[in-house]
Order: structure tokens, then sequence, then C-alpha cells
């Protein structure tokens, strides 16, 4: 996916397109584990939709939970959504600096002609 450290960088639009092709990654990936959220939220503890989404992009948003839950399986749920949530700020923030940060030290690489 990325240039070995020999070869010149690529060309600044087509690194636009490989920023654009992460950010797009984390924002599916983001999408998916707030539908997650949304549907353990709905399934454990009975909330409505609208508030099953409040909660999970609250968590996922490193804020915590609105609501306090009143099942013992909510509240597991709600705790392992927490720690995965952690997982998916690491991982997300991780697809969106590795082009940046693959450019940066690839022109420390390049040799001079």
């Amino acid at each position: 996916m990325f240039e070995h450290k020999g070869q010149p960088p690529i060309p600044t639009a087509y690194f636009a397109r490989r920023l654009a092709l992460s950010v797009l990654v984390v924002a599916a990936l983001l999408a998916v584990s707030l539908l997650i959220g949304m549907a353990g939220y709905h399934a454990f503890e009975g909330m409505p939709w609208l508030d099953a989404f409040l909660n999970a992009a609250m968590l996922l948003g490193g804020m915590g939970p609105v609501d306090p839950l009143k099942h013992e399986a909510a509240k597991l749920f709600a705790g392992l959504y927490a720690l995965y949530a952690g997982l998916v700020f690491i991982i997300s923030v991780a697809l969106i600096l590795t082009p940046v940060l693959h450019r940066v030290l690839h022109k420390f690489h390049v040799p001079e002609s």
C-alpha cells in the first residue's frame, strides 16, 4: 500500500486520495461501531433508538453513558462496549495518522540526487 523508502514520495493528489480512503475507512468503522452500540442498548436495556444512539455516541466519543442502567446484562454490555470504544478510538487515530506520518518519514529517507 505504501511506497518503499527508495521510491520518491507519491504526488500530492495521490496522497490526498490515500488520506481520504483512510478517513472513509474510519467513518465506516465508527458507523458500524455506533450501530453495534445502539443495538446493544436497545436489546439489553430496552432503550428507545434515540436514547440508544445518544448513549452509544457518548461512549464512542469518550464521554460515558448518559442514562443509568438497570439491568445487569446492560451493565455488562456497556462495560464491554466502553472497552471496545477505547480500542476503536486508538485504531481510528492510527488509521488517519498513518498516511501522514508515513509521508513525513518517507521524505527523510529519499536520497538526494
